[in-house]
């Protein structure tokens, strides 16, 4: 029996983790970070950032890797008032980027688990970034879009 156990303990730990993670959204300061903190504060609008982070099981890699989609410019102010109207974001800005970067460590807030990934999450991360869209349009085709 106890052997059981461990064999079971063994594959789950053997397997990627994957999380979801939600940070507020940024702007520059002045205007852009006024509008953006009046418009959390009265909850006109859920501005959240969502992203995805995977915690490789291999012992090779002991940093957490962060995969999100976001605006070219996120501290732009017409990209703000664009996520605060809920329209496309204008043209000369509407091209999103996805970002790959490391953590130390995870979030200790806002940080929710999902699952276990079957097989090399990171490598099929990598490869469903390569078939993203990068047209951004708040509320349409976005870091949530992406992040589900």
């Amino acid at each position: 029996m106890s052997a059981l156990l461990f064999t079971k303990s063994t594959l789950t730990r053997s397997k990627d983790e994957v999380y979801v993670a939600a940070v507020a959204l940024r702007a520059t300061k002045g205007p852009a970070q006024l509008l953006m903190s009046t418009a959390y504060s009265l909850s006109v609008w859920d501005l959240q950032h969502f992203m995805v982070i995977i915690k490789p099981s291999s012992p090779l890699l002991s940093q957490a890797i962060v995969f999100d989609f976001q605006p070219e410019d996120p501290e732009n102010i017409y990209t703000a008032l664009a996520a605060l109207s809920g329209r496309a974001v204008p043209v000369t800005l509407g091209i999103g980027v996805v970002l790959t970067r490391k953590l130390r460590k995870l979030p200790r807030s806002r940080c929710w688990f999902v699952g276990y990934a079957e097989g090399n999450a990171v490598d099929k991360a990598y490869d469903f970034n390569n078939t993203w869209e990068v047209d951004l349009r708040i509320g349409l085709h976005d870091c949530r879009d992406y992040t589900n």
